[in-house]
């Protein structure tokens, strides 16, 4: 009980950051199926277990330019949270070259036209 209000305290609440109690590290292993392994780092070999029976059962036929699989990812995100486990993706891509590619897809969508006719200054017009 907190001593100015006498309400009782919230499990947790001055504590501060918990240590994880398992890694793992999801992996696509590509386009054909089963797409995806889960990899223990450290823990409980029984927890980990459970963890990825369960992670499995939500990704194992679902690339990851699948709709279902942003939902499922999601799912597997609050498993590991509430299971108190640090989990890593591993796409196979570098985030980094991932984001380069979609920002050069956007600049290959916008094209340039140039408005007039011969001897004319010109207006440049965009359109995407």
């Amino acid at each position: 009980m907190t001593p100015a209000t006498d309400q009782p305290t919230l499990a947790g609440e001055d504590e501060g950051p918990v240590e994880p109690v398992a890694q793992v590290r999801v992996v696509y292993l590509g386009p054909v199926a089963p797409h995806w392994e889960v990899r223990s780092v450290f823990g409980d070999a029984g927890h980990l277990e459970e963890f990825r029976r369960r992670t499995m059962a939500r990704l194992v036929l679902l690339p990851p330019h699948d709709p279902q699989y942003r939902r499922n990812r999601e799912r597997v995100v609050r498993d590991a949270e509430r299971e108190n486990i640090l989990l890593e993706w591993d796409l196979g891509t570098p985030e980094e070259e991932a984001a380069a590619g979609e920002d050069a897809v956007a600049v290959e969508r916008t094209t340039v036209d140039v408005v007039g006719g011969p001897g004319s200054e010109g207006v440049a017009a965009t359109r995407g």
